[in-house]
């Protein structure tokens, strides 16, 4: 992991002068959807880097230690064996960035991934996912009991209240007391975009995140109707990149839900690669949350290797 943002105090002032151009953001997001993506073997080493940049993440009612377990023994080896050995990618240890699961589930995964001897962190989502609307003192808690249990990064969910009707004060303090129930955990904090209502409360509240420690900001929980858009990354790389430039710390990004196809996954990395540049382009910076994301990207490579598409059955997923 890059260093950790220490945050700054809040900055009412530079809350008030943002002003975010709406036609110019979707023009912005138009113009990345457009570009031609690369072909070919430059394609296959794009898509091994996104694999690279997945948090495997299952958050279902069902999840059970079983599946879990299956979850991140795909983490490990996420792309089959004989694909990488035709690609001579065998032995360059590629995983997934993180599994995600729920607090509940995090004994499971941390005892999983152990035996296998494997250190790929274990994230945990918390602080009343996906609503944020459980009492302060019980969000917390959630989040000492997951970093307890032996996650080392928390998805933490912002409480959409403070952010929609302007409490900026109580929303950074808020999420700095998440932080310092993180410890030595990173945090990454969820905007819940799809709630938030304007460009101008999503950068505001990327903003109020970054200052208040956040080491990643991600779009949403994947459980509302609007989930990772590409104006709204837009718009929170901005966010990013501006507060880089007054603190010099550096945060990471992480859209979430409704990421499914490995096309998809190339234009995020071309999204990250244009406006905050190479580092960004690792899972130190960068992160994809999803689920069937991988399933997509494994196709494609066997597609590569072998000139034709598998069947479903040919690629054992969690």
């Amino acid at each position: 992991m890059s260093a950790r943002n220490p945050g700054i105090e809040l900055d009412l002032e530079w809350l008030s002068n943002v002003r975010v151009n709406h036609p110019a953001v979707l023009r912005r997001a138009q113009q990345i959807q457009s570009r031609k993506l690369v072909k070919k073997e430059w394609q296959a080493a794009w898509l091994l880097r996104a694999v690279t940049c997945i948090d495997l993440t299952t958050l279902s009612g069902d999840d059970t230690p079983s599946n879990v377990h299956r979850l991140c023994l795909k983490a490990t080896r996420p792309i089959r064996d004989d694909l990488l050995k035709s690609m001579d990618m065998h032995d360059k240890g590629v995983t997934t960035a993180a599994v995600c699961v729920y607090p509940a589930r995090v004994a499971d995964a941390v005892k999983t991934l152990r035996a296998a001897k494997s250190n790929i962190p274990v994230a945990s989502v918390a602080t009343g996912f996906p609503a944020g609307q459980t009492a302060l003192k019980t969000r917390i808690e959630e989040v000492r009991q997951a970093v307890e249990d032996g996650a080392s990064e928390i998805d933490i969910v912002i409480n959409r209240t403070l952010a929609l009707t302007g409490q900026w004060q109580a929303l950074y303090d808020e999420i700095r007391q998440f932080r310092e129930a993180c410890g030595e955990a990173h945090m990454k904090t969820i905007l819940a975009v799809g709630d938030l209502g304007s460009f101008t409360n999503v950068y505001k509240a990327s903003l109020v995140a970054m200052m208040a420690g956040s080491d990643f900001i991600k779009t949403s929980t994947g459980k509302e109707t609007v989930n990772a858009t590409f104006p709204v990354a837009i718009v929170m790389v901005r966010a990013i990149r501006d507060f880089l430039r007054r603190t010099g710390h550096k945060v990471g990004f992480k859209p979430a839900g409704g990421i499914r196809t490995a096309k998809e996954s190339l234009v995020w990395l071309t999204l990250m690669k244009e406006e905050l540049g190479d580092e960004w382009l690792r899972a130190d910076l960068f992160r994809l949350g999803a689920s069937s994301l991988l399933t997509d990207i494994e196709r494609q490579i066997y597609h590569y290797v072998t000139g034709r598409y598998p069947a479903y059955y040919e690629l054992p997923m969690a």
